[in-house]
């Protein structure tokens, strides 16, 4: 189990990794492989900020009502 402080320091790694992300993917050409690439990229690492982000900061209440 990874600690509060281990989980927000791989938060601002990867927010980090996502600015660099999207300098590169507007430099990119539009349309070309590089920038798709690019793109899905930036999905995996936002989908993985918010996985780290809803462990963080756990919902309240019931999932099944």
């Amino acid at each position: 189990m990874r600690t509060e402080n281990q989980i927000k320091s791989k938060i601002n790694e990867l927010t980090l990794q996502k600015k660099s992300l999207m300098s590169r993917i507007e430099s990119a050409e539009q349309g070309s492989p590089a920038h798709a690439s690019l793109n899905a990229q930036l999905l995996r690492l936002e989908d993985m900020i918010s996985m780290l982000e809803w462990v963080l900061y756990e919902p309240s209440g019931s999932y099944h009502m």
